[in-house]
């Protein structure tokens, strides 16, 4: 897909300060620091629309980000950050089940994983609560620049057999340096659409 206009429409913390628009949306879960933002800024061509830190658990709120006035990426809280009080991070959970559960909009929720490393208890956790409320699941295994191109398979495997996938659910390389899996990444969000 050609990105001719990008840009962020609103941080949201509750239903009511959801956008009105009736375009599709891309939900983007994943750990803290995992590379949401990045898959973002390469998906869009931007350096830094979404904005990307050296310091975990930064984003706090959903952050939609409209694109091509024809879809809206939706960034979610990342999990699995130690430094965030207990209080806080029962409160992010509330926000992002009640987005997950109740938004009309939601075409498909791209779960960002790590290449180099097994997903992490929270990676499962988070394909299972997917699978829990029938969401659509799309795997994008990011930082593929880091590991050499022979043992790309055999680091998706591991991935597929970790959260013990279903053999529907699409499973993407893809990274945020180099661009590998863009436009795969575009195909396959085009079929939600």
């Amino acid at each position: 897909m050609k990105v001719t206009s990008s840009d962020i429409v609103i941080s949201a913390v509750k239903p009511e300060q959801y956008p009105n628009t009736p375009v599709p949306e891309f939900a983007l879960a994943g750990r803290s620091n995992v590379g949401k933002s990045s898959f973002i800024n390469k998906m869009i061509n931007r350096k830094n629309l979404a904005r990307t830190s050296s310091k975990p658990g930064k984003t706090q709120t959903l952050n939609f980000y409209i694109i091509n006035e024809a879809l809206h990426f939706v960034d979610v809280p990342g999990y699995g950050y130690a430094k965030v009080s207990k209080t806080e991070r029962d409160a992010w959970g509330r926000m992002i089940e009640t987005y997950f559960t109740s938004r009309d909009q939601l075409r498909a929720a791209l779960l960002i994983v790590d290449l180099r490393h097994p997903p992490t208890k929270d990676d499962i956790a988070m394909y299972e609560f997917l699978k829990h409320y029938d969401l659509p699941r799309i795997v994008i295994a990011t930082k593929a620049d880091k590991i050499p191109k022979g043992k790309w398979q055999k680091h998706l495997k591991v991935t597929r057999q970790t959260l013990n996938m279903e053999k529907e659910d699409e499973l993407l390389l893809f990274s945020g340096e180099t661009g590998e899996g863009k436009e795969q990444a575009w195909g396959v969000l085009k079929k939600y659409m």
